[in-house]
């Protein structure tokens, strides 16, 4: 039994989606949310970049003494996940990956799409999980282009962000996919807005944060570091922008918990 807290990082609010997954499915954890906020967004950065905040990221985790790592933003997954394993060999560090083999697993059409970064789609790790299970499948690579801004700026409800989801994710409901795979941890929160962009159409919108979520909970009990059952969790946030952005984060975190309620 372990009661130090799980830090999960992102590059901005992205992650606070996998952060509500690992509420609902742990209520007994304590969690250590570190947003950048600084770098953000994180999408049209290099990948020595991305490295790099992430690398100071967990190494500021470690020092507040999480006993596990959830990179929870697939950028940063794709450009520093191995890095981070070997810097930190006796340090689960979990990684955050598209969810491509089961779409691909479950599509009928034969044709699903990957809504992601620039850099993500980019990647050599989803290169390599597309060549693998997309074999017969066709995938269609979509740009979420000011996604990520969109949410840093609390502008999910908005009709710029009708635009720019429709702009993007419009072009698919004639083009036969069945599937749609939000491959950045911001896209959940504008997933009712495209739902609402392809209802009708008989695409699925699929994200990886419950799947996330299971992998920690069975990580937890591999290395017996799960909380006591009677443990009062805590919720800390911390970022490497300034003190108003640490507050938005709790804000956002308090409103996903208020939803959830």
């Amino acid at each position: 039994m372990n009661n130090a807290p799980i830090g999960v990082y992102d590059s901005g609010f992205g992650g606070l989606s996998v952060w509500r997954e690992l509420r609902r499915l742990l209520p007994h954890e304590s969690l250590l949310y570190l947003g950048d906020g600084k770098n953000c967004p994180y999408g049209g950065r290099s990948r020595t970049e991305i490295e790099g905040f992430a690398i100071e990221a967990v190494e500021r985790l470690v020092e507040e003494g999480v006993k596990m790592v959830v990179v929870g933003c697939n950028t940063a997954t794709t450009a520093a996940v191995e890095t981070l394993r070997k810097r930190w060999p006796d340090m689960p560090i979990v990684g955050l990956e598209p969810a491509v083999k089961p779409a691909c697993l479950t599509t009928a059409s034969r044709k699903i799409a990957v809504l992601a970064t620039a850099h993500s789609l980019s990647s050599d790790m989803f290169l390599d999980t597309a060549a693998r299970y997309a074999e017969d499948v066709e995938v269609v690579k979509v740009v979420g282009e000011g996604f990520v801004e969109l949410v840093e700026g609390d502008m999910e409800c908005t009709a710029e962000a009708e635009r720019l989801v429709r702009k993007a994710v419009g072009p698919l409901v004639s083009m036969g996919v069945d599937k749609l795979v939000l491959g950045c941890t911001h896209y959940p929160f504008l997933r009712p807005t495209i739902e609402r962009v392809v209802a009708g159409s008989g695409i699925e919108v699929i994200d990886s944060g419950a799947a996330v979520a299971r992998r920690v909970e069975w990580l937890l009990e591999r290395y017996d570091i799960a909380a006591e059952c009677d443990s009062q969790p805590v919720m800390r946030f911390i970022t490497f922008a300034d003190e108003g952005y640490r507050h938005r984060l709790e804000a956002k975190a308090e409103r996903i918990m208020n939803i959830d309620r």
